[in-house]
């Protein structure tokens, strides 16, 4: 194009993307006029303080290739009434009733459950192996928090290491999701470190959800399909499904 009269580089440049940063996560933005990022996150940046998420590094990924819709993903991610069912080695670590959600907001959803007494962390035995991330409060170090990030980041943070999704939607029934698990650098470059001990225990865990997924995506395919009544403790997730109703609605 050098040789093309009157072309100019400068009048065809590229996009330009609007970037921000919360704790070590770095969120892209591709609005003209985008609000700040704290309007998005609101109370999260302070709940989340403490895990001083910045400072925590990779120690393992793992990428998953899901036949189901992103909204299945998100809406299994915050449910757990399955979870006597489908994930039996995680109630027993974790009561499904224990904990509690927060209302939808706008631009996240998510909540809390609690470890049983006697468990640490989320691992094959429920003993943590590594050192608890320093600051958190007795409160905290006995609980961990599912958040899903509008629109594609799904946040778990455990006592001793933050685990993350994030949902590239590829098709109406497919999505790729990129998990990772992070780590205090302090661990990662002890002699003999290994997170084999929540990396497999959540790895058999997000397959067995991940299967759920694709079973719905495949039931609600078909002809037959009629939709069923929610409980009433899946409150959250009859608010996503307006949500994404209204969103669709107002023609955004």
């Amino acid at each position: 194009m050098d040789e093309v009269p009157h072309f100019r580089k400068a009048d065809y440049p590229l996009m330009g993307v609007h970037a921000d940063e919360w704790d070590g996560h770095i969120f892209l933005n591709l609005s003209e006029r985008p609000e700040p990022l704290s309007a998005q996150l609101g109370s999260l940046m302070e709940k989340f303080r403490d895990w001083r998420m910045q400072h925590l590094r990779l120690g393992r990924r793992i990428v998953y290739d899901v036949k189901a819709n992103w909204k299945l993903v998100i809406q299994n991610y915050n449910e757990c009434l399955h979870c006597p069912n489908l994930h039996p080695a995680l109630n027993k670590l974790s009561h499904y009733l224990s904990g509690e959600n927060e209302l939808l907001h706008p631009t996240y959803m998510g909540g809390r459950m609690d470890l049983r007494p006697g468990v640490d962390t989320l691992s094959w035995d429920g003993t943590c192996p590594r050192a608890v991330l320093p600051g958190l409060s007795a409160d905290d170090r006995r609980r961990v928090y599912y958040y899903a990030i509008f629109p594609n980041m799904l946040l778990s943070l455990h006592p001793d290491y933050m685990m993350t999704h994030t949902l590239w939607p590829i098709a109406p029934g497919r999505t790729i999701n990129v998990c990772e698990w992070h780590f205090q650098p302090s661990e990662l470059a002890r002699d003999g470190f290994d997170p084999s001990d929540c990396v497999d225990f959540w790895d058999m865990t997000n397959k067995q959800d991940w299967h759920v997924c694709e079973l719905s995506q495949a039931g609600i395919g078909s002809p037959a399909y009629v939709p069923g009544p929610y409980s009433n403790r899946e409150d959250l997730l009859y608010a996503f499904d307006r949500f994404i109703v209204n969103f669709h609605e107002r023609g955004l």
